[in-house]
């Protein structure tokens, strides 16, 4: 090989930095070709990783459509994406590794660094960076995302034939890969109810209602029975003395299609009777036994979580159940849509409207019921739930929203403004609020 005169060329300002340069031999010429080459890899590759993974829905569909031996390929490719990504990434780190090596020769061989090993370090790692960066990473990736079809079209069957290549080192990757995740999954064990909250807390959400839905999921293994239930003042129940016009008095009225039975008192339910199976007996008169068609009931205890009461519910293929305390007693009852409520919010049906009990004096004045739920409120004044979220604390009727701003009984009369909204207590009753006037102000 015909070698060009070594002959040392200094520079002034690099001098002082003890850097001069060597004039380049054929060698060198020779070197820098070969690092070209392995760029142009190195950039394929990579714009291939990008091009592949960025593919949408529409685009396999075009791909599939096209019917061609290249887009079969391609699909191919995309069909064990584990064994592509490996192989992507196998090659293109075999690839950066050499265009390091030759870049580290060719700076030897052009550059004389005066015995500084810190500046030789220095300037080798800014110069090899830069190239690699640049022309291996950055510029082929912005290509690969802006046009992924042509560079998935260009590099399928090159890829496809390094895949068969390095198929046995992509297997020994993945297997192992996959190891080590069970072995970290398996160490890291179950996330805690904090870790969730500020998942939830810094989950991007399009609206309230979203966030709610999050929230209601997480607490929902937390939630004890007797938060959700129907408490036992507001429970419709029936004595088993009630005479059948009683009984269908209850069931129009009320709404319900399970109502519980009781012998003497509430704390003695004795059945559950289903309005379905009374259907069927409308015509059987008077003299009808309705006690002989009740259900058993199902009870369940207070402090039990819905998530366990939503499974049994499931396996026992039931919808409702009474809540006991641990004397025994009667403390409300609990639906499947209770449970289901918890989590993605108020599930209204056709005849909810008509069961809340207020009465419209004008345009702008209501009279509610103490009891009447907040979203039942909003739902009759027109307005979001949303306005109430900052005063409403852990109250869920009217009047116990009252109570919640106020933090002290009230009296009749007394009343509070929440934004637009003025309410008065107009009745109640030891303690209990029965009647509440709202009023729009303008």
């Amino acid at each position: 090989m015909l070698l060009l005169p070594n002959i040392t060329i200094s520079i002034p300002v690099l001098s002082l930095l003890a850097i001069s340069f060597i004039t380049p031999s054929l060698a060198v010429f020779w070197w820098v070709v070969l690092l070209i080459m392995f760029l142009i890899l190195s950039a394929s590759v990579s714009a291939s990783e990008t091009a592949f993974f960025s593919l949408g829905p529409g685009d396999v569909e075009q791909l599939k459509k096209r019917g061609d031996m290249v887009s079969g390929v391609a699909l191919k490719l995309l069909d064990r994406e584990d064994y592509l990504l490996s192989t992507i990434l196998i090659v293109n780190n075999l690839v950066n590794i050499a265009a390091v090596l030759i870049a580290n020769n060719i700076i030897n061989l052009t550059i004389d660094f005066g015995g500084s090993a810190i500046l030789q370090f220095l300037v080798k790692t800014v110069i090899v960076t830069f190239i690699l960066l640049l022309f291996g990473e950055i510029m082929p990736k912005i290509v690969g995302k802006d046009r992924p079809m042509s560079v998935v079209r260009l590099m399928a069957r090159p890829l496809n034939v390094t895949q068969r290549i390095f198929r046995p080192f992509s297997y020994i990757l993945i297997n192992s890969s996959s190891h080590l995740s069970e072995m970290a999954a398996s160490k890291r064990g179950a996330l805690s109810i904090d870790e969730l909250s500020e998942a939830v807390e810094i989950t991007k959400v399009e609206t309230a209602e979203d966030r709610r839905m999050l929230n209601g999921i997480l607490n929902f293994v937390g939630t004890e029975v007797s938060e959700i239930m129907r408490h036992r003042v507001d429970v419709v129940a029936l004595d088993s003395e009630s005479s059948l016009d009683n009984v269908l008095q209850t069931i129009i009225k009320s709404g319900f299609s399970r109502i519980p039975v009781y012998e003497e008192k509430l704390d003695n339910i004795i059945g559950v009777l289903y309005v379905k199976d009374m259907i069927e007996h409308l015509d059987d008169g008077k003299d009808f036994d309705w006690l002989t068609i009740l259900r058993k009931p199902y009870f369940v205890p207070e402090h039990k979580k819905i998530n366990d009461l939503l499974a049994e519910f499931q396996s026992e293929q039931i919808h409702f159940a009474v809540v006991v305390d641990e004397y025994g007693s009667t403390q409300g009852v609990v639906s499947l849509e209770d449970i289901l409520e918890e989590i993605v919010g108020e599930i209204s049906d056709e005849s909810d409207f008509d069961n809340i009990n207020y009465k419209k004096i004008n345009d702008d004045t209501y009279d509610f019921d103490g009891k009447t739920s907040l979203s039942d409120f909003c739902k009759v004044m027109l307005i979001d739930e949303e306005m109430l979220e900052s005063v409403r604390g852990e109250s869920e009727s009217i009047a116990g929203l009252m109570l919640e701003i106020k933090r002290d009984f009230l009296k009749t009369g007394d009343s509070i403004d929440i934004e637009t909204l003025h309410l008065t207590v107009m009745s109640q009753s030891q303690h209990k609020i029965d009647t509440v006037r709202v009023e729009r102000k303008r």
